[in-house]
């Protein structure tokens, strides 16, 4: 069986890093190993990372990583053994955005090496490979999962199929798939690495898939399908919330937490079956002297009495909870959970924590982005703690008997 973790593109300069300890192991093994160190840094040449500086530029650098996937996965097909599958993992964040889309240079990269070279993803797994504390994540939305992409090689027999069957295919498959990944303890900041696997699973099961031109549809492209299909995926979800919800989303999505005019708001209400001063009772809006705003989650963080709250939406469960999850951590927000559930469906609170990490990305606000993912990627244990919190008995004082004549 053969498993790999190859290198993440341009991630990381493995050699560069690796000159750091091996000027000080040269100097002690060079009577010793004097062939093996017998250089005065590491080798380079043929490091299969995409370096601009040694391939004359991010094209040149993109073609010999490419060339190098296909070379190594090319071998792999000659000798692999069909009763086992080849497992590869595999993060990478940094994504391209196009007028046709966004894509991952990184993915599609290793992705056109495993296609080319003749396997086909049969199955993919969101593994929690991420330290949360460690540097790069400090302060930062960082991937705390890798893909594990499960492959086997690609019948020599595989269908050829159409640019529009693929799409179809696509989006009759891969939104029960993201469900079932959002249903998991999979964390908003991973979702969009995570979708890549069943998405591309659709596409590396055909022969070739045919653009309206003729020509071949590449990687990059299927990618930036996938991406789409998560979008409206995600976006599907708004219509089931509640309407001050609807409208919180459509206000976030416009303006976030900033001011503006009443009558942009009092118009946007009205199209979301809603109005102003429903807004203002369900806590989540204020509306005065002729302008607007969602409250903040700094001004959701404190004390809330969720059976006294007149109004309680989704929205106002989830940030409530993003911000008590920010500010006093996850005891607390277990502490709401049984109460918070008497008001509002929790499926749909994390359904929102999803949607809203999702448009804090393409808001590129990194602060909302922490702040969301922090809830939805606790979910799983903040609900076991909860229902500790639910069937723990309630202390009961003891009352002592103070009766003369009793013993």
């Amino acid at each position: 069986m053969l498993s790999t973790d190859p290198p993440y593109y341009d991630n990381i300069g493995y050699s560069d890093l690796s000159d750091f300890f091996y000027v000080w192991l040269r100097r002690t093994l060079r009577d010793v190993q004097a062939k093996t160190v017998g250089t005065m840094l590491t080798p380079k040449s043929e490091e299969l990372v995409a370096n601009p500086y040694r391939h004359d530029g991010r094209s040149g650098a993109e073609k010999f990583f490419v060339d190098g996937f296909n070379s190594v996965f090319g071998r792999i097909r000659e000798s692999a053994n069909l009763a086992v599958p080849l497992t590869v993992y595999y993060a990478y964040k940094q994504q391209d955005t196009r007028d046709s889309g966004t894509a991952s240079t990184g993915w599609h990269t290793l992705l056109d090496g495993l296609i080319a070279a003749g396997w086909e993803i049969t199955a993919t797994w969101p593994m929690r490979s991420e330290l949360g504390n460690r540097m790069i994540a400090s302060g930062t939305n960082a991937l705390a999962s890798s893909i594990v992409l499960a492959c086997r090689p690609r019948p020599e027999d595989a269908p050829a199929t159409t640019r529009r069957a693929f799409v179809a295919a696509l989006k009759s498959e891969l939104p029960e798939a993201l469900r079932t990944l959002m249903q998991g303890a999979i964390a908003p900041v991973d979702l969009a690495q995570a979708a890549i696997g069943p998405g591309i699973a659709v596409f590396s099961r055909y022969s070739r898939v045919r653009d309206a031109d003729g020509s071949d549809m590449s990687v990059k492209d299927a990618l930036v399908l996938v991406n789409a299909t998560l979008d409206e995926v995600i976006g599907d979800q708004e219509s089931d919330f509640d309407p001050d919800t609807r409208f919180a989303v459509k206000w976030y999505r416009q303006y976030g937490w900033t001011q503006e005019n009443s009558g942009i708001a009092d118009q946007l209400a009205r199209s979301s079956d809603t109005s102003i001063g429903a807004l203002e009772r369900g806590g989540i809006f204020e509306a005065k002297g002729g302008k607007a705003r969602l409250l903040s989650p700094t001004q959701l963080e404190g004390a809330w009495d969720v059976g006294a709250d007149e109004r309680v939406s989704v929205w106002e469960a989830t940030v409530r909870l993003a911000a008590v999850m920010a500010k006093h951590g996850a005891d607390q927000v277990a502490a709401l959970l049984p109460s918070v559930q008497t008001r509002v469906n929790l499926d749909a609170v994390k359904e929102l924590g999803f949607l809203l990490f999702h448009e804090a990305e393409k808001k590129r606000d990194t602060k909302d982005a922490i702040l969301f993912n922090g809830l939805v990627s606790a979910w799983g244990d903040v609900n076991e703690q909860a229902r500790k919190h639910v069937g723990s008995p309630r202390a009961v004082q003891q009352a002592f008997d103070f009766d003369e004549d009793g013993d």
